[in-house]
């Protein structure tokens, strides 16, 4: 088990942060079930973002329960020190070493939840929770809040109010701090050396499957921690499969590759999509598509700033895309009428952005007021404009029919511009080229 952070203050911060937001309540967040792989063996085990976000604490079977302004404030119930389990799974803290290096408040074995909670949350108005993760925690919540108000007697006050906790710390997690920005960082920065490797290994013959394992040997080198994700290793028209994740084709001489992969570092996930000929060389379609999809990718990079309008940015990516559609044949009406009658969405379905940190697609509003969220300082999201042209698709031009095209960075709103956080991966046709199976 990772010793808690060397900066146990940084989860204090965060707490303090959201205290100012949740006076008056109580924050729920059960840690993420362990899951089944097969019989019984587990799937390898990643807590909850939000859990850790606010402790630092990485191990299963228990429940924080953050009450701002209370005594005690902070809750924790764990699994208890096993010397005899230690030796099957590995070190657990127990409710005192949780107490100690992650200094929380209160602490208790997670077999006492069930008699600790009603009077924990006694004082409280109103219960911040996320269902439909736990059904099982689920109904015993419920359960719990009806105790709450049959404990409060004659005192005509009914069930605690139980608000969904997802906004209230997605919200928070949303801008990110320099101590977010500088793990990013180093997510990324794996990410893309991995990427590069890939890049290096791949040529005519080899597997989707072993450039996998190239990306996986590389990220596990650089110490990262796991995959932020199921990676995409699509060579050939499986590129237009926007979700491919079989990654067990051969590459084949001629046909592109397309991999979306990252590494994640300390809870944060790096989010790359690079795509390149198998054989190092663009062929002229290729290049045709490629040449648009770059063009587009590097312009909402360039323009991304404080004050844009999130939305803008897939706006403008519908235009410029559809202009390329109608440029490449695959579209034969103009571009408002293509616009209007969605028409581009048969080659590119799918949005130019999302949030990015803890999550993959992380948490954040992007409409606040009913109105779309205007970047800022500390936003992190992804640029990835794509082409996906389909294999059997009689309406266009031979030549492109199975080329599918993503091109993705992370970047992160600063001051006056943004930071791309993965420009250590090549994109541009020229370092490809001579990157690829070298």
């Amino acid at each position: 088990m990772r010793k808690p952070a060397d900066n146990i203050e940084i989860f204090a911060r965060r707490r303090r942060l959201l205290a100012e937001r949740a006076k008056g309540s109580a924050i729920i967040i059960p840690s993420h079930p362990e899951m089944i792989r097969n019989n019984d063996v587990h799937h390898p085990y990643r807590q909850d973002s939000n859990l850790f976000y606010l402790t630092g604490w990485e191990e299963p079977e228990s429940i924080f329960v953050f009450r701002p302004g209370q005594t005690p404030e902070t809750v924790m119930f764990v699994r208890p020190k096993d010397i005899e389990r230690e030796t099957w799974d590995g070190f657990r803290y127990g409710p005192e070493g949780c107490a100690r290096e992650f200094k929380i408040d209160k602490t208790y074995l997670i077999t006492d939840f069930d008699k600790e909670i009603t009077e924990l949350l006694k004082p409280v108005d109103r219960v911040y929770y996320r269902f439909n993760i736990d059904d099982g925690f689920d109904r015993k919540l419920m359960s719990i809040l009806e105790g709450v108000r049959r404990s409060h007697g004659r005192s005509g006050r009914g069930n605690l109010p139980v608000m969904d906790s997802w906004e209230l710390i997605g919200e928070l997690r949303y801008l990110k701090t320099a101590d977010d920005i500088e793990l990013m960082r180093r997510a990324c920065r794996v990410t893309a050396r991995a990427h590069v490797d890939v890049m290096k290994a791949t040529k005519p013959g080899v597997s989707e499957k072993k450039l996998l394992g190239v990306f996986l040997a590389s990220i596990y080198a650089q110490d990262a921690d796991r995959e932020g994700y199921g990676s995409i290793v699509a060579s050939g028209a499986n590129a237009c499969t926007l979700h491919y994740v079989f990654n067990d084709q051969v590459c084949k001489d001629g046909d592109l590759l397309l991999i979306d992969a990252g590494a994640e570092v300390r809870y944060y996930t790096g989010d790359i999509t690079r795509t390149y000929p198998v054989n190092g060389k663009f062929t002229t379609a290729q290049r045709k598509v490629y040449d648009r999809v770059l063009a587009i990718q590097k312009e909402l990079c360039a323009v991304a700033k404080p004050g844009i309008p999130f939305k803008w940015l897939q706006d403008r990516t519908i235009e410029c895309l559809t202009d390329a559609m109608i440029e490449l044949g695959l579209i034969k009406v103009p571009r408002t009428e293509a616009i209007e009658r969605l028409l581009f969405k048969k080659y590119y379905p799918h949005g130019v952005s999302h949030y990015i940190g803890l999550d993959v697609h992380d948490t954040g509003l992007y409409q606040v007021g009913g109105e779309a969220r205007k970047l800022e300082p500390g936003t992190a999201f992804t640029i990835e404009p794509g082409l996906y042209i389909p294999a059997d698709d009689k309406d266009a031009p031979e030549e492109l029919r199975g080329i599918g095209i993503r091109i993705e960075d992370d970047v992160v709103i600063t001051a006056t511009g943004c930071e791309n956080l993965t420009s250590e991966a090549p994109k541009e046709v020229s370092e490809l080229e001579a990157l690829v199976g070298r």
